[in-house]
């Protein structure tokens, strides 16, 4: 398969960012995830907390700023012992902004369109492969894990109660869905490849995506 643009769906504490991260430095591909929020807000000329507001009810701006330009000098991402680091937890109940926020989402899949066809990069989240789902040389993939083991690592990184983060993460998720890409149910079949972090490993599941994408 020619692989130009590996995007990355996953489901909270699930590993997805660093999997992400290992594959695009294994690739040599750009890691991309809230440059596509920066990008949308060139666009829009507008501040990129906007936008994000727009997109997801949950500030992303922290993760703005640490992931731009990521790409750049990765250090080691499968280079922790054991288990998987979750993904960063925002607590919910933050509103939108009512600031255009249909005009805001189309800048998003805009910008996630034109990074693809830029080629090259691993997009993690934004249900990039939902955008990109007919391009050619596009491989989608979701990184989930049950819900009690997203729990359990949310816990053991410190979130009082897992469950409940991973249950307002999850709605969130499915909301998220509906209102980009009117998708009642996220399926296994909009994906090419499922990865299971209960039972696979970092380095396997890094493994198993590159033997997809023919490396």
């Amino acid at each position: 398969m020619d692989v130009r643009v590996v995007c990355i769906s996953r489901t909270i504490a699930a590993g997805g960012e660093v999997i992400g991260r290992a594959v695009a430095e294994r690739l040599g591909f750009r890691y991309v995830d809230e440059e596509v929020v920066t990008q949308a807000a060139k666009k829009a000329r507008v501040d990129p907390k906007v936008v994000a507001a727009a997109e997801h009810k949950q500030p992303l701006i922290k993760r703005l700023i640490e992931s731009l330009g990521s790409a750049q000098g990765i250090p080691d991402p499968l280079g922790f012992p054991t288990g998987l680091p979750p993904e960063p937890y925002y607590p919910a109940g933050i509103p939108l902004q009512p600031v255009l926020p249909e005009d805001h989402r189309a800048m998003i899949r805009e910008a996630i369109q034109e990074i693809a066809t830029q080629g090259r990069a691993v997009i993690v989240a934004h249900a990039a492969s939902m955008a990109l789902g007919g391009m050619a040389g596009v491989l989608r993939e979701l990184v989930t894990a049950s819900p009690e083991t997203r729990a359990q690592r949310l816990e053991a990184a410190g979130e009082k109660d897992g469950t409940a983060a991973v249950a307002a993460s999850d709605k969130e998720r499915r909301d998220y869905f509906r209102s980009f890409y009117r998708i009642k149910e996220e399926l296994p079949t909009h994906y090419d490849v499922v990865i299971n972090t209960d039972k696979l490993a970092p380095e396997q599941a890094l493994q198993a995506i590159l033997a997809v994408a023919g490396e």
